[in-house]
């Protein structure tokens, strides 16, 4: 599967692309993990957006929200791999480039991220390391994980 990465401020959205965006996010985080809260919010404004392309379709994204938002450290979030590329190594790839971004647009800086708690072996592979004890996040278990900043 070839795909095409592309970074995306929140004004450089064209309505096609911000639609099949948060769409995506709407199925995956409110309708599949059956979970109701305010996915769109206002951090989306000032994050940095990294979204996977294959025919048209997205096949992985996520935000990168800015240091001092969410956490005193920047923060990858909202990480998705649509349902149709599960499987593919598709949500590694994702990680691999999002954490290229990261370097550029935040060098030399920690990065702290709310994961879900049962995906710890899947960002651990990508240098996480669990900082909290589990806590509840709109009724789904989380932990804090930190990937400490590249010398």
């Amino acid at each position: 599967m070839h795909i095409q990465w592309r970074w995306y401020h929140f004004g450089d959205f064209d309505s096609l692309t911000l639609f099949k965006y948060l769409r995506l996010r709407q199925e995956v985080f409110v309708v599949e993990q059956a979970c109701a809260y305010p996915d769109i919010d206002d951090l989306d404004l000032v994050s940095t957006h990294l979204l996977g392309w294959h025919d048209e379709q997205i096949v992985a994204c996520l935000r990168l929200v800015p240091p001092g938002l969410k956490f005193a450290e920047p923060s990858l979030g909202r990480v998705i791999s649509a349902p149709s590329a599960r499987g593919t190594g598709v949500g590694h790839i994702l990680m691999e480039q999002a954490l290229i971004g990261f370097e550029e647009q935040y060098p030399k800086m920690a990065n702290r991220i709310g994961a879900q708690a049962h995906l710890q072996r899947f960002y651990a592979q990508h240098g996480f390391v669990t900082v909290s004890a589990e806590y509840d996040e709109d009724g789904i278990a989380h932990v804090d994980m930190l990937r400490t900043a590249n010398p």
